[in-house]
């Protein structure tokens, strides 16, 4: 009798140690951080980035085509960035606050994937006007660009402020990109290869910036598992 009793109450034991192991597995996949970034639609980010032409915009939002001018003085498009990963800034050549930090840290993430021909840097003039290919081509030189991996863009004004404020909504101010517009953000703006924005990083923040690094590599990771 007390045999019986001992083996049923080892039972119930067992069914419940069962019961608790499982509940703990099921809530550690259900509350770890997801591997997968988040894709940014107009209605998702601080709307102060939103040009508001775009704030009520439905369905999927993607960097829309540009035609510029890179630091090889070549035509530059959507075409030319294929199927790899964007990781986009706003610059210019003359900036003595923001910007040399941006570029510092672009070379890091320039560095981290070196050997990696998946990833693409672009950073686009604000000031095309002064901005040429042989300034820009210097700028890079002095910022170790490989052409390969990173591209400095120019060309059309109101084009490059537009890409700012409506594709990657980089810019909090407002504008045309008029003679008296300007933009002046420290935002790096990450996109994968469908053209979809998967993240915001303060270009002046090494820490921030070894964010970016880390989720290139899952959208790289990503990128090939699709």
């Amino acid at each position: 009798m007390d045999q019986a009793r001992n083996r049923s109450l080892v039972s119930r034991l067992l069914l419940f140690l069962a019961i608790l192991v499982v509940a703990v597995v099921i809530g550690y996949f259900m509350l770890r951080p997801s591997d997968t970034l988040p894709i940014y639609h107009p209605a998702q980010i601080d709307q102060r980035l939103v040009d508001p032409e775009a704030r009520h915009a439905e369905g999927e939002h993607h960097i829309t085509d540009f035609h510029l001018i890179d630091q090889l003085g070549g035509q530059f498009s959507l075409a030319d960035v294929g199927d790899r990963i964007i990781v986009a800034d706003f610059f210019f050549t003359t900036c003595a606050t923001i910007c040399p930090k941006m570029s510092v840290q672009m070379e890091r993430v320039q560095e981290a994937f070196r050997d990696e021909p998946g990833l693409l840097l672009l950073s686009h003039s604000v000031t095309p006007e002064i901005d040429s290919v042989p300034v820009l081509s210097a700028y890079a030189l002095l910022h170790n660009a490989d052409p390969a991996r990173w591209r400095f863009l120019t060309g059309d004004r109101k084009q490059i402020y537009a890409l700012a404020r409506k594709s990657y909504f980089a810019a909090m101010d407002e504008g045309d990109g008029g003679p008296d517009d300007f933009v002046h953000t420290e935002n790096f703006v990450l996109v994968d290869p469908k053209r979809r924005i998967r993240g915001f990083y303060d270009g002046t923040s090494p820490k921030d910036v070894d964010r970016l690094i880390g989720d290139v590599g899952r959208l790289l990771q990503e990128s090939i598992a699709e």
